[in-house]
């Protein structure tokens, strides 16, 4: 049965209200650079809202971040330097833990039967899936990632459906609210969703907004979603929430998860999958 998307927490909504207005300046720097890079880039008054400072602030933290060499600059805004290459590589820019991802793709993999009809969001663990299901038949691929829907639809068998929307570069994905209604009226039997960060306490986050409708529907049309986490993601807090962890049916990460981890998502009834 599909689990219902609830409300925001007041853990949650206290990650937002408070801890992100109150960073340190090489935390909030770190932030920045995380949304930039899931962004492709960032407008000025953006991050001045999000983060609860002023604009000449941000304008700081941007010129040092310039000085670092991570981004550059722009009127109102910034952009990360990476992306004309890496779009014309058709390259992720998140690709750590590359080993961890490998073999919680192969797990997901295990979990896809031939004639599924099955969401397969945005993100490099999400992709290794893909790469891993070469010896399905007969699938419905529902995809928001351009790579994803490369691969899959390289497959003789496989029908793929993508949205409309923004083209997003570092995760080479469509967005938005456009995005977002393709899903309206769509049934899947399963999902494999991507995140950030994932806590039992706040639930699951992201470096920015762009992509909350969008996970929001592929949320809502499948009957079962599966969240595949490497370690590293777990017990972590980004900018954005998205749900609470009840939305989940299935984690599937890796061997270095700690015990209290693994007990507390069990604890909020969600089955955990060591890869």
């Amino acid at each position: 049965m599909a689990r219902v998307l609830k409300t925001r927490s007041p853990r949650a909504a206290a990650v937002k209200a408070s801890a992100f207005g109150n960073l340190l300046p090489e935390v909030r720097r770190s932030k920045i650079l995380e949304w930039v890079q899931e962004e492709g880039s960032a407008r000025v008054r953006d991050l001045a809202d999000a983060f609860q400072v002023s604009d000449v602030t941000i304008r700081q933290d941007l010129e040092r971040l310039e000085a670092d060499g991570h981004i550059s600059r722009e009127h109102g805004g910034a952009y990360l330097q990476s992306v004309p290459s890496q779009v014309r590589a058709m390259a992720l820019q998140h690709m750590v833990n590359m080993d961890a991802k490998r073999k919680i793709a192969r797990a997901a993999a295990a979990l896809v039967s031939d004639g599924e009809t099955i969401i397969i969001d945005s993100g490099s663990t999400t992709t290794e899936l893909a790469a891993h299901l070469s010896e399905r038949q007969h699938l419905n691929v529902i995809t928001n990632a351009l790579n994803i829907a490369l691969i899959m639809g390289a497959l003789p068998t496989c029908t793929v459906l993508m949205p409309g929307g923004q083209f997003k570069a570092p995760t080479l994905s469509l967005t938005g609210e456009r995005s977002a209604a393709f899903f309206d009226g769509l049934f899947a039997e399963k999902l494999f969703l991507a995140t950030a960060a994932v806590s039992t306490e706040v639930g699951l986050t992201f470096p920015s907004m762009a992509d909350l409708h969008v996970k929001r529907a592929m949320v809502k049309a499948a009957t079962t979603v599966i969240l595949l986490a490497d370690s590293s993601k777990i017990g972590r807090t980004s900018l954005s929430w998205l749900a609470n962890v009840d939305i989940l049916h299935t984690l599937i990460t890796d061997s270095a998860i700690k015990d209290a981890d693994r007990l507390a998502f069990e604890s909020r009834g969600v089955q955990v999958i060591v890869a």
